[in-house]
């Protein structure tokens, strides 16, 4: 799916909506992708001269995949981070990279997911970890 279809099940928006496309395997799994262009908000400052996406984006973009391809579950839920766990950066993502997430759910007690991703640009790994949050109804004010 594009991110028109994306916008349709998970509530980001730019400048945080972080993905480009995602699909999903016959076993259920995601892959995600996003390119880094290099005028994203988060790369001023870091850092100047070699920017380099930080690791809570790259983790951010980790569970964006993976709640986008809750589809059905997902839709008027907000979802929110609950955990992060053995998270590890092993290459840095740089503007021009093309950042592919895998990602796939370990369990689910539902409003709590928990996943485990793995990132990697041009088939090396930039970054492992596993995750959970939940999915909860959308507030109205």
């Amino acid at each position: 799916m594009d991110r028109e279809a994306i916008k349709k099940i998970l509530p980001h928006r730019e400048p945080m909506l972080l993905l480009d496309e995602v699909e999903q395997d016959a076993e259920g799994n995601a892959l995600g992708r996003y390119t880094v262009r290099g005028d994203e908000w988060f790369l001023q400052g870091h850092f100047p001269g070699n920017p380099v996406v930080p690791g809570v984006i790259l983790c951010e973009i980790m569970a964006q995949v993976c709640c986008a391809f809750l589809v059905e579950k997902a839709i008027g839920k907000t979802p929110y981070y609950t955990g992060l766990n053995n998270v590890r950066f092993k290459k840095p993502v740089k503007p021009g990279d093309t950042l592919e997430m895998h990602c796939q759910m370990t369990k689910a007690k539902p409003p709590f997911y928990f996943a485990s991703g793995r990132g990697t640009v041009d088939g090396v790994v930039a970054i492992t970890g596993e995750f959970s949050f939940a999915l909860v109804d959308h507030e109205t004010k």
